[in-house]
C-alpha cells in the first residue's frame, strides 16, 4: 500500500500574467466615456505627478515643446522621458490578447471630490437618493394596514414572496399551504385579502384570472367582456372574432368593443414596479455630414486632460530627494505617462475602427436601416491591423450618433445574404423590409409569412418561409390571424 500523507512536488508550468499598468490599458480601452472619466480622476487623486489641464488651455504637445525649451536640466529631462517611454512589446500584448477582461472592467470606479465642499455635496446627493419601491414592499405596506389573524398574515407574507414578476402566484394554495406549514383556510383568506390591494389583478394564478377580477374590482364581471374571457378565452388570443361573435350571438362590432375594454386591463400588473434599467448613454463617436463631407468627431468632452507636473519633473532632475523618494517618483511618472499614452491610443483606435465603419456602411449613414450591409468584427480587424478581440473590447458598450439615431457600435456588425443580384444585405435591412411590408399592409388581408418571402424573392433577396417568421417574432409581430381585423 502507498505511504499517504502529504508530499512536496515542484512542476513547472508557464502562464500569461498580466502587470497592473497593462490592465489599467485594457481597462481603459474598453471603458465607455463616463466610466474612463471615473477611472482617470480615480488615477489623478492617486497619482500626484499627474496634472488635469484646462479643458481651453493649451495643448499637451505645446506644453511639451515650452517645458523642453526652458534650457536648464532639459537633457536631464530628456533621459527621464525615454526612461519612462512604454517598449513596443508592452503594446503588442495589447492586440494579441485573447482572454476577455470584462470582469475585470466591470469593477465600478467613483468620483473622488477634490475639495470638502464638493465631498458635502456628493454626500447630499447620495443622502438625498431614494430607491425605487418594490412590489413586495408595497404589498407587505397594505398588509400592515389590514387587521387579521397572526396565521393569515404569516400566510399573506409567504404569498407575497411567491409571486412572479407579472405579480401572479406561481403555485396553487394547497401546496404553498404545505409548504409555509400553514393551514389551508388561512392561506385562503390571505389569498382573498391579496387580491384587494393595489394594483388590480394582484395574486392572480394566470392571466385569465388576472383579467376576470380586474373587470370585477370595475363592476363589469357580468358584461360581454367578461363572458368572453370566461367561455371563450382561447378564441380570444387567437383573435376570432367572428367565430367569438357567432357563438355568443351577437354582432362583431360589439365584440371589438369588448375587446377594446380588454384591451384597457393590465396584463402584468406587478410589473410597474420592475427595477429601472435606464441609463444615461453618452455617444463615444459622432459621424456627420459637413459640407458634404463625412466627419468623424471623438467625445473628448467627458475625458481629462492630463500631463506630467513640471515640479516634479525638476525635482528628479536636481536630485534633491534621497534614492527611495526618487524611485518612488520615477513609478509614479512611469505609470502617469502610461495612462496618458493609454488613453491616446484607445481614442486613436475608436477613431480608426470608426472610420472603418464608415466607410463599409457609408449607405447606411446616406439611407438609413434599409441600406445596413453585413460586416464581421474581423473584417474591421484586417483593415484596422489589431487582433479581433481588441476591436471588440474597443467597441464595448459604446455608442455612436448618426443622423438616423444614436447606436451602439456593435449594431453595424450584423450576418446577413446575398440577393439574387449579387448585393450583401444585412438581416437588420431584411427585419426592417419586413416591418415596412407589414405596415402597409391591409388590415383585413395581412400578409402571411410566405408571402412576405415572394415579395423579398420581387425585390431579389431570397430567404426561407422560417426565416421570415423569426425575424417577424423578433420584430413583436403578431402572425398572420392575429393580425386581421374584420369589418
Amino acid at each position: 500500500m502507498a505511504n499517504q500523507g502529504l508530499h512536496q512536488v515542484q512542476k513547472q508550468t508557464q502562464s500569461l500574467v498580466l502587470a497592473p499598468q497593462l490592465r489599467q490599458s485594457l481597462k481603459i480601452l474598453q471603458a465607455p466615456t463616463l466610466e474612463l472619466r471615473n477611472a482617470i480622476l480615480e488615477e489623478l487623486q492617486a497619482n500626484p505627478t499627474l496634472e488635469e489641464l484646462p479643458m481651453d488651455g493649451i495643448s499637451i504637445e505645446e506644453q511639451t515643446r515650452t517645458e523642453d525649451n526652458s534650457g536648464e536640466a532639459a537633457t536631464d529631462r530628456n533621459s527621464e522621458n525615454k526612461e519612462m517611454e512604454m517598449s513596443d512589446d508592452d503594446y503588442s500584448i495589447l492586440n494579441k490578447m485573447d482572454e476577455d477582461f470584462r470582469e475585470y472592467f466591470a469593477q465600478e470606479n467613483s468620483n473622488q471630490s477634490h475639495t470638502s465642499e464638493d465631498a458635502e455635496k456628493r454626500q447630499h446627493f447620495f443622502d438625498s437618493l431614494v430607491s425605487e419601491t418594490s412590489l413586495q414592499e408595497h404589498l407587505i405596506g397594505q398588509a400592515d394596514m389590514v387587521e387579521m389573524e397572526e396565521a393569515e398574515r404569516l400566510a399573506i407574507h409567504y404569498l407575497v414572496g411567491s409571486l412572479d414578476d407579472r405579480g401572479f402566484l406561481t403555485s396553487g394554495l394547497s401546496e404553498l399551504a404545505l409548504m409555509a406549514n400553514v393551514p389551508l383556510s388561512a392561506v385562503q383568506n390571505a389569498s382573498n385579502i391579496l387580491r384587494t390591494f393595489e394594483p388590480a389583478g394582484i395574486g392572480a394564478f394566470d392571466l385569465k384570472d388576472c383579467l376576470l377580477y380586474q373587470l370585477k374590482l370595475k363592476g363589469n364581471d357580468k358584461g360581454l367582456a367578461a363572458k368572453i374571457i370566461a367561455s371563450h378565452y382561447d378564441l380570444l388570443i387567437r383573435r376570432r372574432i367572428p367565430e367569438i361573435a357567432r357563438k355568443l350571438g351577437t354582432d362583431i362590432e360589439k365584440v371589438q368593443s369588448a375587446l377594446t375594454e380588454i384591451a384597457s386591463l393590465d396584463p402584468a400588473p406587478g410589473r410597474k414596479f420592475a427595477e429601472d434599467t435606464n441609463r444615461v448613454v453618452v455617444p463615444d463617436v459622432k459621424i456627420e455630414k459637413v459640407d458634404e463631407e463625412w466627419v468623424i468627431q471623438l467625445n473628448n468632452d467627458y475625458i481629462p486632460r492630463l500631463r506630467l507636473s513640471k515640479t516634479y519633473k525638476e525635482i528628479i532632475a536636481k536630485g534633491i530627494v534621497n534614492s527611495k523618494d526618487k524611485e518612488y517618483i520615477r513609478e509614479k511618472m512611469r505609470s502617469g505617462k502610461f495612462l496618458i499614452n493609454s488613453i491616446e491610443q484607445r481614442q486613436q483606435t475608436i477613431e480608426r475602427i470608426s472610420k472603418e465603419i464608415l466607410k463599409y456602411q457609408k449607405d447606411f449613414f446616406e439611407e438609413g436601416i434599409s441600406k445596413l450591409r453585413p460586416l464581421t468584427m474581423n473584417q474591421i480587424a484586417e483593415e484596422v491591423g489589431v487582433h479581433e478581440t481588441t476591436v471588440s473590447r474597443a467597441l464595448a458598450n459604446k455608442f455612436i450618433e448618426t443622423p438616423h439615431g444614436v447606436f451602439e457600435f456593435k449594431y453595424f456588425f450584423t450576418p446577413g445574404y446575398k440577393s439574387q443580384d449579387g448585393t450583401s444585405v444585412s438581416n437588420t435591412s431584411i427585419k426592417e423590409l419586413i416591418g415596412q411590408i407589414i405596415e402597409d399592409e391591409s388590415p383585413t388581408k395581412p400578409y402571411s409569412d410566405q408571402a412576405i418571402v415572394e415579395i423579398l424573392a420581387e425585390k431579389a433577396i431570397k430567404i426561407a418561409r422560417r426565416t421570415v417568421a423569426k425575424y417577424r417574432e423578433e420584430l413583436g409581430i403578431l402572425p398572420t390571424n392575429l393580425r386581421r381585423k374584420y369589418k
